[in-house]
C-alpha cells in the first residue's frame, strides 16, 4: 500500500522555494526578481567577489520617500482605471535610480557577503511629479449643451424676425382695398362660419356644471336630430283619406290640446301624440268615425312614453264621454305601434323648440310667444309641409318680429338653428296668418290657453304685419 510523502515543516520565516526557482536563483538570473522591482522592496546591489564585479539581490530600506512612492503609484492606477477610455495620462516616469539609494561598490571578502553601502535618503517629493491632463465626460456634455442653445437661441432669433416681417406685411396687406373685398366675399360665400367667435353666445356656458344639460354632447345630438328628422317626417296623405278633411283633422288636434292641458301633462307628450297621428295616417285609411279613437290611444302611447304618471285607459274613456269602449282604445294602440314598427324615438317639433328658445335667449313672453305659435302651427295641415325644426325656426322668428325684437335674426340663431331669415320667411309669414286669424276662429283652445295671464296674454298681442303682408292662407 503507498503511503503518502511526508513533507518536513519548514521553520517559520522561511518559505518553501521549487527547486527550480533555487535553480534560478544560484545562476543569478533575477528576472523574476526585476519584474517585481517596481512594486517591492527587492533591490539588485552590485559587489566585488573574487576580484570579479556581481549582482546580488538584497533589500532596500522602508524610507518616507519609498512610501510616498508607493502611496503614489497606487493613486495612479486607480485615476488611469476610473477614467479608463476618457483620461489621458501623461506620466513622466522616474529612473529607478533616483527612487532608491545610489549603489557603491564596497570589496568584500570572499568568505562573507558584501554589505549594501547605502546613501542617506535627500528630501525629496512625497510623489514622483505626474502630469495628468484629465477631458471629463461633463465638460463634453457642457460644452455640446452650449452649442446646441446657441443654436436654437439663433434659430428662435430668426423665426421671430420671419413673423415681424409677417405680421407687418400682413397688417399692411389689410390696409389694402383687394384685400378687404376678398375678405368679404370670403365671408359671404361661407356664410356663419368665417364669423368672428363674438358674434355667437355661448348659450351652454351657464349649463357646464349641470350634468342634465350635457354640454358635452349636445351639438353632437342637434346634428343627429337633424339628419334624421326627415326619416320620421309624415307624408302628404289627406289626398289618400276618404273620410277625412284638414278641418277634421284640425277640430282633433284642438281637442287634443285641451285634454293635455287637463292632464297636466307634459310638452314633449303633446308633440309626440300629433307626431304619431299623422305618421299613421300616411299609411293607414282611418274612417271618421274612429278619427277621435285614433288620437286617444295616440295621446295614451305618448304618456306611456313620456310621462312618468300616465293617465289611465278609463279616465280616457270618460273624457271622450263613452264614445269608445275601453278594448277599443287598446286594440287601436296595438294597430298603431305594429304600422309605424314602435318608432317613438323620434326628433319632434318640442326638442327644436326647446334648443333654438334657448339660443334666441328669451325672456317669459318671448318664450311663451313661440310655444303659441308653434301650437298654432302644429294644428293646421299646411305646415306638415315644414320640417320640424323649420317650423321651430320660423316660430322663433315670427316671434321674435311680432315683439320686435331687433335683430330680428343674430348670428346665434342662425349657428343654432342653420337656417337663415330668407329660408324662414315662407314659414313664418303662415303662422304668422294663424296669428290673426286666431281670434275670429272656432277653434279656441289654442288662444285661450295663451290669452291667460299665467302664460303672458301673448294671444292678445296684434300679428307683426311685416310678416301678413303677401300672406295667401287656404285655411
Amino acid at each position: 500500500m503507498a503511503s503518502r510523502p511526508i513533507v518536513p515543516q519548514q521553520p517559520r520565516g522561511e518559505a518553501v522555494v521549487h527547486k527550480q526557482t533555487k535553480k534560478n536563483v544560484a545562476a543569478g538570473d533575477g528576472k523574476s526578481r526585476r519584474a517585481l522591482g517596481d512594486i517591492g522592496n527587492v533591490v539588485n546591489v552590485r559587489a566585488v567577489a573574487d576580484g570579479k564585479p556581481v549582482q546580488i539581490q538584497t533589500h532596500r530600506p522602508l524610507t518616507r520617500s519609498f512610501c510616498a512612492q508607493l502611496l503614489a503609484n497606487a493613486q495612479a492606477a486607480a485615476v488611469a482605471e476610473n477614467n479608463k477610455k476618457n483620461v489621458c495620462v501623461n506620466v513622466e516616469k522616474a529612473p529607478a535610480a533616483a527612487a532608491v539609494p545610489p549603489k557603491r561598490s564596497v570589496a568584500a571578502p570572499a568568505a562573507a557577503p558584501p554589505k549594501a553601502v547605502q546613501k542617506k535618503p535627500t528630501a525629496k517629493p512625497a510623489a514622483p511629479p505626474v502630469e495628468v491632463i484629465e477631458i471629463s465626460p461633463d465638460v463634453e456634455e457642457i460644452v455640446e449643451v452650449k452649442e446646441k442653445k446657441e443654436k436654437k437661441d439663433k434659430a428662435e432669433v430668426i423665426n421671430n424676425n420671419k413673423k415681424a416681417t409677417q405680421k407687418e406685411g400682413s397688417s399692411k396687406k389689410k390696409h389694402t382695398f383687394s384685400s378687404a373685398l376678398t375678405a368679404r366675399s370670403k365671408a359671404a360665400a361661407h356664410g356663419i362660419a368665417n364669423k368672428p367667435k363674438e358674434d355667437i353666445v355661448d348659450i351652454d356656458g351657464a349649463d357646464t356644471d349641470n350634468h342634465l344639460a350635457g354640454v358635452e354632447y349636445v351639438d353632437e345630438i342637434y346634428k343627429f336630430y337633424k339628419s334624421a328628422e326627415h326619416e320620421s317626417m309624415p307624408n302628404n296623405y289627406m289626398h289618400l283619406q276618404t273620410d277625412i278633411n284638414e278641418k277634421m283633422r284640425a277640430i282633433l288636434i284642438d281637442w287634443l290640446i285641451d285634454v293635455h292641458q287637463k292632464f297636466e301633462l307634459s310638452p314633449e307628450a303633446l308633440y309626440l301624440t300629433i307626431n304619431l297621428i299623422d305618421r299613421f295616417l300616411s299609411v293607414k285609411v282611418v274612417p271618421r268615425r274612429e278619427l277621435q279613437l285614433l288620437g286617444m290611444s295616440a295621446m295614451l302611447i305618448a304618456t306611456k312614453y313620456e310621462e312618468i304618471w300616465p293617465p289611465e285607459v278609463n279616465d280616457l274613456v270618460c273624457i271622450a264621454d263613452r264614445a269608445y269602449t275601453h278594448e277599443q282604445i287598446l286594440i287601436m294602440e296595438k294597430t298603431i305601434l305594429g304600422r309605424l314598427e314602435w318608432a317613438l324615438t323620434v326628433p319632434t317639433h318640442y326638442v327644436f323648440l326647446a334648443r333654438f328658445i334657448k339660443a334666441s335667449i328669451p325672456d317669459p313672453k318671448m318664450e311663451n310667444m313661440v310655444y303659441f305659435l308653434a301650437e298654432l302651427g302644429i294644428m293646421h295641415y299646411e305646415t306638415i309641409r315644414y320640417c320640424p325644426s323649420m317650423v321651430a325656426a320660423s316660430a322663433v322668428y315670427a316671434a321674435r318680429c311680432t315683439l320686435k325684437k331687433t335683430p330680428a335674426w343674430t348670428d346665434t340663431l342662425k349657428f343654432h338653428t342653420g337656417y337663415t331669415e330668407q329660408q324662414l320667411m315662407e314659414c313664418a309669414k303662415l303662422l304668422a296668418c294663424f296669428h290673426s286669424k286666431a281670434v275670429d276662429s272656432r277653434l279656441q283652445v289654442v288662444y285661450r290657453k295663451y290669452s291667460s295671464s299665467l302664460r303672458g296674454a301673448v294671444a292678445l298681442i296684434p300679428a307683426c304685419q311685416n310678416l301678413l303682408s303677401g300672406v295667401v292662407s287656404s285655411a
